[in-house]
């Protein structure tokens, strides 16, 4: 596996001496990254922008020769993982000793662990001086400012994202709400033709059943007039009406 594909990694540290030391230890800024000229190498540098910066170059020899020292298993790619995980925790320091004759520590090594437990990896540091110093210092700070600029940059393209988003959800709403205002509408209309229709019916109902009892009352039976006479008063009559026949023949 080869470190060009990596993203470069960008942390602050606290050095501390690995012997106690009466001169102070300034904040170290520390890049690590692959190398465009050699995907196979890793670089790290540590500066504190004073007097004293710090380099290394391990090739993917060295990192296996690390591998085996730290005792870490598995494929190389796991150690890769690892040693990733390792720089990029909270648990990273910079242990340095010694006095250079140009200023500052002598040595230095840069000390990353994963989780507490964890195997320890360890990167020996070249203290750098001069213009290799300048050079390192400089390269950092651009570094820094380019992986700035693009996480900027993929910020406001997602700012700009998000916001695009939130117009779209705010007219689907708008869209949302005109729609379940027409169809409470188209609703109300029809829940209201129903209830009209259910009152005609229901008039209509009631003045069938009405009718006749109505008919009954304004048009009394014309047949009263056609009752047939009781017997006792048919003979009755007919008796008179003998009777009178009689008293005319004997007249």
């Amino acid at each position: 596996m080869g470190f060009d594909e990596m993203e470069p990694i960008f942390g602050r540290i606290n050095a501390e001496w690995s012997a106690p030391h009466k001169t102070p230890l300034k904040p170290f800024l520390f890049h690590v990254h692959g190398l465009p000229s050699d995907p196979s190498t890793l670089r790290v540098c540590a500066t504190d922008f004073h007097s004293n910066t710090w380099d290394a170059l391990k090739s993917a020899q060295e990192l296996e020769d690390m591998r085996d020292r730290t005792g870490i298993g598995g494929s190389w790619s796991d150690f890769v993982d690892y040693l990733i995980a390792a720089v990029k925790s909270e648990d990273v320091k910079l242990v340095m000793d010694g006095q250079s004759k140009v200023g500052g520590a002598a040595h230095a090594k840069l000390v990353a662990q994963k989780a507490k437990g964890m195997p320890r990896i360890a990167i020996s540091l070249s203290k750098l001086v001069d213009t290799a110093a300048t050079e390192a210092m400089a390269n950092l700070s651009l570094e820094l400012y380019t992986t700035f600029t693009n996480v900027h940059n993929l910020l406001k393209a997602e700012q700009q994202r998000c916001c695009e988003l939130t117009n779209v959800l705010s007219e689907e709403k708008e869209k949302n709400e005109t729609a379940q205002k027409q169809l409470d509408a188209l609703l109300y209309s029809k829940r209201q033709k129903i209830t009209e229709n259910t009152a005609s019916d229901t008039a209509t109902v009631s003045s069938s059943l009405e009718s006749p009892v109505k008919q009954a009352a304004q048009h009394p039976s014309t047949k009263v007039t056609n009752r047939v006479v009781p017997a006792h008063r048919r003979a009755r009559v007919r008796g008179v009406l003998l009777h009178d026949i009689e008293e005319e023949r004997q007249d």
